[in-house]
């Protein structure tokens, strides 16, 4: 099974309505339990992503 190539941008967007559920006073604090969860298995994506970024442009700057 192959793995669905990942969306920086998508997982920013679902951030940040993470961001605004979680300063809304109407979510309860189960929810922001979760959300809070979520957010972090996607800032840990976003971090992997933009490191293999990083590298891969490391990586072409030391061929030239």
């Amino acid at each position: 099974m192959s793995e669905e190539k990942f969306d920086y941008a998508k997982a920013m967007a679902e951030l940040e309505g993470i961001a605004a559920k979680i300063e809304d006073p109407k979510t309860s604090l189960d929810e922001i339990g979760g959300l809070v969860t979520r957010s972090k298995e996607l800032i840990g994506k976003c971090r992997d992503y933009l490191r293999s970024v990083r590298e891969s442009i490391e990586d072409k700057e030391d061929r030239v």
